[in-house]
């Protein structure tokens, strides 16, 4: 299996932005990558496209490669923190913020799906045991299966947002004028 790798060091852009852009790529075709990076709105997409055709050039330049682009994959892409520059912007009231002006390093591999060398003819289904042996459980071969009913939505407790009120001290009452409102209700009836 071919493999190969290029990377840009010192890249004016942050890790965490180069990184947004490369997990859209990863694992993908390179043809779909390519395609990816031509249509993402982030600048530095521009910046990984080169680097992803360079190490489609890369492994085009090794000893055993089979000349079909088309079986190129990205094998991981990834962006590491490199140095930073400090800058200071004035600030009121004679005051100074730091402004950090981040780089990264982007590195991206590239490795060739191995031949698909014939397929294996299908096994078959694996009978359950009582099926096999002629169990109750297994419907018949014409019969339909019966119809699920849907199961009950699990309704909440308490009111929505008030989890931490008990939930028997929903009406208000005391338990002793719960208990004679009750007993008036049964009366009543």
């Amino acid at each position: 299996m071919i493999e190969a790798r290029a990377s840009a060091r010192y890249v004016r852009t942050s890790a965490q932005k180069a990184g947004l852009v490369l997990d859209q790529i990863r694992g993908r075709d390179v043809n779909q990558a390519l395609g990816a990076l031509r249509y993402s709105r982030k600048s530095v997409a521009r910046d990984i496209e080169k680097v992803l055709r360079s190490a489609i050039a890369n492994a085009q330049q090794q000893d055993g490669f089979g000349g079909d682009v088309d079986r190129l994959y990205v094998l991981a892409a990834f962006a590491d923190q490199g140095p930073s520059q400090k800058r200071v912007r004035p600030a009121p009231m004679g005051r100074a913020f730091r402004v950090v002006k981040r780089t990264a390093h982007l590195t991206v591999r590239v490795a060739e799906h191995a031949l698909a060398i014939a397929a294996t003819p299908e096994r078959p289904r694996r009978v359950p045991a009582k099926a096999a042996a002629g169990g109750t459980d297994a419907p018949a071969a014409g019969a339909e299966r019966p119809e699920r009913k849907p199961r009950p939505k699990a309704r909440p407790a308490g009111k929505a947002g008030y989890s931490h009120v008990k939930a028997s001290a929903g009406s208000g009452r005391s338990s002793a004028k719960a208990q004679r409102a009750a007993a008036k209700t049964k009366k009543g009836q």
